[in-house]
């Protein structure tokens, strides 16, 4: 556990962005695995929609999702048909949630708290857990509004600024959009 200077914020600095390509969404969850962010730290968000489109369950896809959660899940190489890539990873992550209502499927920290704003509406549900997450209500819809659009939206809570700016600069050129940190 690291520890804070007096200069650091009362809260960690939460990084997310939207990113509009599974590739580069990809290598931005390798860029928080690689700098020792478990995948229960990370929230990854899309619409079902997006889920089926980058992760079609009868395919078997080599994916920085896919991969990783497999092996954290203690699932064999073959789950390309009966579970689907993602649906590993999401499993793997830990607290996953699929909310039919809102069309979203969600892993990580935010899936508990959209779980129970999914009686709120599509949109209402979504951008009220994104403010809950301390994403202003401006950014949380844009976010909604790209995740909508097929966008995959990362989110984690850092340790440390440095480790804040470091993936700022890291997911920027990956391509990602609307970062907030």
């Amino acid at each position: 556990m690291s520890s804070y200077s007096a200069l650091e914020p009362v809260h960690s600095p939460v990084v997310s962005a939207l990113f509009k390509y599974r590739e580069s969404a990809e290598q931005a969850y390798k860029v928080l695995l690689d700098l020792g962010y478990s995948r229960d730290e990370i929230t990854i968000l899309m619409s079902d929609e997006a889920r089926t489109r980058y992760f079609p369950a009868n395919k078997a896809l080599e994916t920085e999702f896919g991969t990783k959660a497999a092996e954290g899940a203690g699932i064999g190489g073959g789950i390309g048909v009966s579970v689907g890539a993602l649906a590993a990873a999401l499993l793997a992550i830990g607290t996953t949630v699929t909310l039919p209502g809102l069309g979203l499927v969600v892993a990580g920290p935010l899936a508990a708290g959209l779980a129970g704003a999914g009686a709120g509406g599509v949109a209402g549900g979504l951008i009220g857990a994104l403010i809950g997450s301390r994403i202003p209500e401006e950014r949380a819809r844009l976010y909604e509004r790209g995740i909508r659009e097929g966008g995959i939206w990362l989110s984690v809570v850092t340790r440390s600024r440095s480790d804040a700016e470091e993936i700022e600069g890291k997911w920027h050129n990956l391509g990602a959009e609307h970062i907030h940190r």
